[in-house]
This record gives C-alpha cells, structure tokens and sequence, in this order.
C-alpha cells in the first residue's frame, strides 16, 4: 500500500469514528428530549393538582408520556439503522443490544410514572 493509499485509509477510518460518534451523540439527544417529555408531564402534575376534572390533567400527561415513548423508539430505530450500515465496515460502534436495552428501560419507567401519576 502506498503513502497516499495509507492516509486515505485513515482518513475513511476517521470519518467511520466521527458518523458513530455523530449516532450516538444523536440518539443521547433523542433519549433527552423523551425524558424532558417524561418532565413535562410530572410538571403537570403539580401545576395542574387540584385541577377539576382531575382525568383531564391525566390525560394530557399521558399524552406526553405517550410521546416520550414514541421518541425512545424511534431514536433506537434510527440508531440501530445507522448502525446496520456501520457494520459494513470496520467500525467498531457500542453493540445495537444497548439502544434497545436503553429504550426499554425508559419505556418501563416512563409507563411506572404514568401508572403514578394516574394514582395520585
């Protein structure tokens, strides 16, 4: 391989480091905007308490929470679709098992803070 073939090589290696970085910079930002969801219907909670019908309020937190699990899995969809191109190279990104383990996870707390919020 020559010099030329070397740099290009690296610099082809560089670029694969960047995109899976830019991936999971972007499916970091996804998980926050689904967790600022999750906030935005704990916020109701308190600012709309003693609202009357309370089922009102609940309904449009769940709504929210609704949202914030849509955004866990399409983030996790978009990740993992990135990634399936990743591996047609020799970019080693994180394994995809961790979008989906984190998205579950989410899920789950996000579902156990509506099942709360609908408690109260």
């Amino acid at each position: 391989m020559t010099d030329r073939d070397t740099l290009a090589k690296k610099r082809t290696d560089w670029a694969e480091d960047r995109t899976i970085l830019a991936n999971e910079r972007t499916f970091s930002s996804w998980m926050g905007t689904g967790m600022a969801s999750v906030g935005v219907a704990i916020g109701l909670k308190a600012v709309f308490g003693a609202f009357e019908p309370t089922w009102a309020a609940k309904v449009v937190a769940s709504v929210f929470l609704g949202a914030a699990i849509v955004v866990f899995w399409s983030a996790r969809r978009q990740a993992l679709k990135t990634f399936a191109r990743l591996k047609e190279t020799d970019a080693e990104a994180q394994p995809s098992r961790s979008y989906t383990v984190l998205a579950l996870v989410l899920t789950l707390a996000t579902v156990l803070t509506g099942a709360i919020l609908w408690s109260l």
